[in-house]
């Protein structure tokens, strides 16, 4: 498939399995005008406040955002959080259907205090031990009902707690049994456990923790040579790094293809990885080529960081930006 119209009219037809940690994310917007005089630290005068998707619920949005269908599961807490991420997920017209709430757990948040257009500080309230045993069962019983009807999975793991040894062989034998493939955004805890995936996206950094290398990763020779080896050790189809300014490189057995940067002015990156994930998963799912995968995640990764906070892809605006590209084939 190569017209791009095509393509993303054919994302709509898609349903995506996206499992992960569930965040909330709180910005307060504000004015830095004064010093405090109990501390040396600036003192934002808060504006504006709002309350977002965040981890694996932004890739959700995501994929919500590009057409597509997500089916999201993961835990939430019992808590105020988990009334509020409840509230979101339901405005969003998203499916409440996999998510499970684990009492005495706080629903992982993060707040960022922006002031004067910088973010100045983040606060986290999370808890990191695992799930569950009830809580795992229903998470298996639900990804087992969404198999069902799903092209593609995403797992995103920010090793909150959601993803253990045991739910990760499970996911794998049982899309491997539907014949469903699957997309990892990796951390440093289960790098190495996500073995027989058909694409593994991590970034420099999840790279440098992972293989617990020196190697300089600003070399993009050395970056090759770490996703060899990541593909070796893990058995998968596809490695697709984020290299920030420098783009990104994806790889198989055979080739190895390297996508710089496009200019952009840069303002928050935090996010883009989502974008990133749900981009490649979603062209993963129609058997799209590595450079098309790489291409429209590369662009879709560098416009949603021209934006403060986290915020999914604009799907119009993506469409136009790859129509311009010359190097589309």
């Amino acid at each position: 498939m190569k017209d791009l119209n095509d393509i993303f009219r054919a994302f709509e037809k898609l349903k995506v399995l996206v499992i992960g940690d569930l965040m909330l994310d709180a910005y307060y917007y504000g004015k830095v005008e004064r010093i405090s005089p109990e501390a040396p630290v600036p003192v934002v005068s808060v504006y504006r406040k709002e309350m977002r998707l965040g981890g694996a619920a932004n890739v959700a949005l995501n994929i919500k955002a590009l057409g597509a269908t997500p089916l999201l599961t993961g835990i939430i807490g019992d808590d105020i959080g988990a009334n509020m991420f409840t509230n979101l997920v339901n405005e969003a017209g998203i499916s409440m259907a996999g998510i499970v709430s684990e009492k005495n757990r706080r629903t992982t948040s993060k707040s960022r205090i922006i002031g004067n257009n910088h973010q100045v500080l983040r606060v986290d309230s999370e808890d990191l031990f695992d799930i569950s045993g009830k809580s795992l069962k229903a998470v298996k019983k639900s990804v087992s009902k969404a198999l069902t009807d799903t092209d593609v999975i995403i797992v995103e793991d920010y090793d909150k707690g959601l993803m253990s040894k045991s739910l990760i062989r499970f996911i794998i034998e049982e899309a491997n049994k539907a014949d469903v493939p699957i997309v990892v955004d990796p951390k440093q805890v289960h790098f190495f456990e996500y073995k027989g995936v058909t694409l593994f996206k991590p970034n420099r950094k999840e790279i440098k923790e992972g293989l617990k290398t020196d190697a300089d990763l600003k070399n993009l020779d050395n970056v090759e040579v770490a996703m060899g080896e990541i593909r070796e050790k893990l058995d998968c189809k596809i490695v697709m790094t984020t290299l920030s300014e420098d783009g990104v490189m994806i790889g198989d057995a055979i080739e190895n293809i390297h996508l710089p940067a496009y200019h952009r002015k840069i303002v928050d990156v935090s996010g883009a990885g989502d974008t990133v994930v749900s981009i490649a998963a979603l062209c993963l799912a129609l058997n799209l080529s590595k450079k098309q995968i790489a291409e429209l995640s590369n662009l879709a990764g560098g416009l949603v960081c021209e934006k403060l906070g986290v915020v999914p892809i604009n799907k119009d605006q993506l469409l136009n930006e790859a129509l311009s590209l010359t190097s589309w084939h």
